[in-house]
């Protein structure tokens, strides 16, 4: 009998018995071949319920010889040789059950299948009542005093009650086995037994036949003549947002919500403004694009495309066009609302301050010094006496700008609504020590399109400026500063390498560095509430 059929039939009997139909549980439990030592076991305790207790031994033999460390079976057969009045075998069986259970204090059969706990309190409890049979009323107290050591909350009654008879010599009763109580089959196992249709009913979901419901099999249909000879669109790139471009020309951005780009690069535009803005999304980035840098993408010519995307063109890229209200630079068409200071107006003016980090604030053309030195000095969160701004890199003479100056020829040098200053604290940054100047030098070359980054090549000398983070640093090498990844570089002697001079930061646009962490912008915050003066890029 295969162990499928062995399943079936045993669970069937099983369900017979909660049917309260013993004899057709037993028929069909001895028409099972070569049955384990579970479904034997079962077997002698429906034998236990007719009182045929012969065949009961036999049942239970058969599952102790097939299962030698089956405990329940051990006790089941003393409760058996018990009632045969076969005391020495009962006595026997139940040390095998006491054994069987290792000084544990009981044993739950519920992950075998049989909701039962033997307890080591009650095979001691049978124990006893043997040796009280045999008339050994000393070794029944002895186990029935060692049952207590072993004995539960539950059990207390049962074995104070059993000890008061040994005092006084006088047997007490038996404890059984609840014989209905069978082992059952697993229940995952009998749930496969039944038939699963793994294909299911076939349905219609296209067809070139009208109203076709054919739900079998069937061999192929015509195909549809004269169908699209083009290419399809593909799936990935219709499903995404906006209508796909390529890049023509390489764009440096002037503010926050403009975005670095490269030619070669595919962005999808969300909206075009009356000023030939575009937003753009790219690398799940939103920013502003000038929509004359832009080609739209003709997805069915992949031949072309793959042309294009590795091909720089020979031509200059052309102007910049000039921001109108037209396309809101801090909102897209999904939305998203970006920080007030990356809007503007058509009275203000973006102030571009180079410091230890570039940063931008948006102030009203033609402010007065206080408004403008108010601006830089809460963005730089230090008091406007120690800060000083200048039209050059060097803050001498007529470039210094002061309460004194005349704004009215500061605000002439803007170049349209942008304008660059220069800007210096009379406090030292804590990392600008002579004294404890540390050199790097680069291990492999380092070419990042972000502006507040800083780019070299192998070999190059870094002075080491702070540490944005465990990951990334700040430094200057070859008259700029900016933050690179730590990995890229190891410490030399500072004595070995001549100091470098500080310079302004300057910038450079190239493809994105692909490990450069989202969170670089909050650890310089965290930097600036250290005092290190590090200017957030926005």
């Amino acid at each position: 009998m295969s162990f499928v059929e062995t399943l079936r039939c045993w669970d069937e009997a099983v369900n017979w018995v909660d049917k309260q139909d013993l004899s057709e549980a037993l028929h069909i439990f001895l028409s099972i071949q070569e049955p384990n030592s579970k479904i034997c076991f079962d077997i002698g305790c429906l034998h236990l319920l007719n009182q045929d207790l012969d065949a009961a031994e036999k049942a239970f033999d058969c599952s102790i010889r097939k299962d030698e460390h089956l405990a329940v079976a051990f006790f089941q057969r003393g409760i058996t040789f018990y009632k045969k009045k076969r005391f020495e075998e009962s006595l026997g069986d139940f040390q095998h059950a006491f054994k069987a259970l290792r000084g544990n204090q009981l044993i739950d059969y519920k992950a075998l299948g049989l909701r039962y706990k033997l307890y080591a309190c009650e095979v001691l409890h049978n124990m006893a009542l043997v040796e009280a049979q045999l008339a050994n009323w000393e070794k029944a107290q002895e186990h029935l005093v060692k049952a207590l050591d072993l004995k539960t909350e539950t059990k207390l009654s049962l074995i104070d009650k059993a000890l008061q008879s040994t005092l006084k010599q006088k047997l007490f009763k038996l404890v059984e086995f609840p014989s209905k109580v069978l082992f059952k089959p697993n229940k995952h196992y009998v749930a496969e037994l039944e038939k699963k249709d793994y294909l299911g009913k076939a349905k219609v979901v296209a067809s070139v036949v009208p109203q076709d419901d054919f739900s079998g099999f069937a061999p192929l249909q015509p195909q549809v003549e004269d169908g699209p000879t083009c290419e399809k669109e593909p799936e990935v790139l219709r499903t995404l947002q906006g209508e796909p471009h390529t890049v023509l020309f390489e764009f440096v951005p002037e503010t926050s919500d403009e975005l670095a780009v490269v030619p070669g690069n595919i962005v999808f535009v969300l909206q075009k403004g009356a000023d030939n803005w575009a937003s753009v999304v790219f690398n799940e980035r939103r920013g502003l694009v000038p929509y004359n840098y832009l080609e739209r993408l003709e997805i069915s010519l992949a031949s072309k495309q793959n042309e294009r995307a590795h091909t720089s063109p020979n031509r200059a890229p052309p102007t910049r066009p000039e921001r109108k209200p037209g396309l809101t630079p801090g909102k897209s068409s999904s939305g998203n609302i970006q920080p007030k200071d990356a809007q503007s107006t058509n009275n203000s003016c973006i102030v571009k301050v180079r410091f230890t980090f570039n940063f931008v604030v948006s102030v009203p053309r033609g402010s007065p010094y206080a408004i403008l030195i108010d601006k830089i000095s809460k963005k730089l969160k230090l008091p406007t006496a120690s800060i000083t701004l200048s039209l050059t890199p060097t803050a001498y003479g007529q470039s210094v700008i002061s309460a004194s100056s005349e704004m009215e020829s500061v605000w002439s040098n803007a170049n349209g609504r942008h304008i660059t200053l220069w800007c210096k604290t009379k406090e030292k940054p804590t990392h600008a020590k002579p004294q404890e100047e540390i050199h790097l030098v680069a291990l492999h070359s380092y070419d990042s399109s972000n502006p507040e980054d800083l780019s070299f090549h192998e070999g190059d000398t870094i002075l080491l400026l702070s540490r944005v983070n465990q990951d990334w640093l700040e430094g200057q090498c070859n008259g700029n500063t900016g933050i690179f990844p730590a990995s890229f570089v190891e410490d030399i002697p500072a004595m070995a390498i001549p100091l470098l001079p500080s310079t302004a930061f300057t910038t450079g646009v190239s493809p994105n560095f692909c490990s450069r962490p989202r969170q670089l912008r909050s650890a310089r915050n965290d930097a600036e509430n250290r005092n290190e003066k590090s200017v957030t890029v926005t």
